[in-house]
């Protein structure tokens, strides 16, 4: 089978964790940022976590590095082609990247400046490779709630135009959804689908509470259902994707292994599985990487494949035109 000839979709992928290393050299360079080596491969060695972390925290302390640079709109913009380009040159079809706007204000960017330079960076290689995408806009769990709102606004003004959802993320605690229920109100009375981080690290809970509190048309994550019946009996009644990221669900601890990994059990009992790589430089890996480790782990057919990529397509939040166009590889 050859795995980077295979149509793919990606969606669950974040910016951040996803910089070519290089760019982070040439980037501090010209804003004039001290980082700790021109070396590209310490630079590379700081920006990848390790095959296995502690926990999840260890995991995001990677991303301190790409944030340093990612504050200007040049910087958003570039990373934004690049990660797409990256993308298509694999043959990803599709591709839904997610970012945090309000994590890229530290040099005065507003809201509005932040989403559209991103937005242009994806339209860039859209124009370039050929390419489809959309952007979700992440918020964090842990930050202050004041100016989720401003996000969603803005981002509604880019509906059918680069911006397609609203998304909750960082880490993960029993019971967060709660606190965002408004929040994601909110954002689907503006137009914006609804995915959510849940269930990623052993609260199949917050699943549930993610589907029937907050509305989530689809689960980032989402593998410890496999420990929570109520939640996934909802999700397969309800047929909720769930994003599932081999790779960085092993380095995070999220599953002990990539054998232990449910994603398999789960197609075969009817859960709508996706495979993603969420971070391409955090997690050291590529949509290809991805796909052959779940093909050659579980021994899956080509046909069994195109299943997978069928379900991606199906969850994929853009228009039918393009669905048509993803299904017809």
């Amino acid at each position: 089978m050859n795995y980077q000839q295979l149509p793919k979709i990606d969606l669950h992928c974040h910016l951040d964790g996803s910089v070519r290393p290089e760019t982070i050299i040439e980037l501090a360079s010209i804003q004039g940022i001290d980082i700790p080596s021109q070396d590209i491969e310490v630079i590379r060695d700081l920006m990848i976590a390790p095959e296995t972390c502690p926990n999840l925290l260890e995991y995001l302390k990677r991303f301190d590095l790409p944030l340093s640079v990612m504050q200007t709109k040049e910087a958003l913009e570039r990373i934004a082609f690049e990660v797409y380009e990256d993308a298509a040159l694999e043959n990803v079809k599709y591709m839904e990247v997610r970012f945090g706007p309000l994590l890229h204000k530290e040099k005065g960017l507003n809201v509005e400046e932040i989403i559209s330079s991103v937005v242009a960076g994806m339209k860039r290689a859209e124009d370039v490779h050929g390419i489809k995408g959309n952007i979700i806009l992440s918020l964090l769990r842990h930050m202050p709630t004041d100016e989720i709102n401003d996000v969603i606004d803005v981002g509604a003004t880019y509906l059918g135009k680069g911006v397609a959802a609203f998304d909750l993320a960082g880490g993960e605690e029993l019971g967060f959804c709660e606190k965002f229920i408004s929040f994601a109100k909110y954002a689907k009375e503006q137009g914006l689908n609804v995915t959510i981080h849940a269930g990623e690290q052993g609260e199949g809970q917050n699943v549930y509470d993610a589907i029937t509190m907050l509305g989530a048309e689809r689960v980032g994550h989402g593998i410890h259902i496999a420990t929570h019946q109520q939640a996934f009996d909802l999700v397969h009644d309800k047929q909720v994707a769930l994003e599932t990221c081999p790779s960085s669900n092993v380095q995070t601890k999220a599953v002990e292994s990539m054998t232990a990994h449910p994603i398999e059990d789960f197609r075969q009992r009817g859960i709508p599985v996706t495979i993603n790589t969420d971070n391409r430089t955090v997690s050291n890996t590529t949509m290809t990487k991805e796909v052959q480790l779940v093909i050659e782990q579980f021994g899956l057919s080509e046909e069994e494949y195109m299943h997978i990529y069928r379900n991606s397509v199906n969850a994929a939040f853009t228009d039918d035109a393009t669905k048509q166009q993803l299904l017809a590889v």
